[in-house]
């Protein structure tokens, strides 16, 4: 079960429907959005995949403190495009930060990240002590 926050006032939920559409173009207020991610608990290590396409690694700052993963990304694009009597310049921002606290389990050492096609990914290892310990036999004495 989850809580579901609704906002009954019809007033302000009219109001953003009559200006939120982007009628003179360009003028669209963009939310705040934090890109999808997977966590995964193996027997050795967490895997942890977040879908950020249309970045590369450099826009990326992953950084680990007092067992806070924390991984931002700041991305700035312009365009100018010059034609006959006009130029327009278009800017673009996007920006996201997030925040994981680490078990205690996990060997913070050996976290290694990577990049590709659009998944940031990250495994991070679990300590030895934590691993699962292997079956024995147990032998009855007389």
């Amino acid at each position: 079960m989850s809580i579901v926050k609704r906002n009954n006032l019809v007033f302000p939920s009219l109001m953003n429907e009559i200006l939120k559409p982007d009628w003179f173009g360009g003028l669209e207020n963009y939310g705040n959005t934090f890109p999808p991610v997977n966590i995964q608990d193996n027997e050795t290590s967490f895997e942890l995949e977040l879908s950020v396409p249309g970045r590369v690694k450099e826009d990326f700052n992953i950084e680990i403190d007092e067992q806070v993963l924390t991984i931002s990304s700041e991305a700035k694009k312009e365009e100018v495009i010059k034609e006959e009597g006009y130029t327009r310049r278009e800017f673009s921002y996007s920006s996201f930060k997030r925040s994981f606290t680490l078990p205690e389990t996990v060997n913070e050492e050996g976290i290694k990240a990577s990049y590709e096609n659009g998944i940031l990914s990250f495994n991070l290892p679990k300590k030895e002590e934590s691993l699962p310990k292997p079956k024995r036999l147990i032998e009855i004495e007389k």
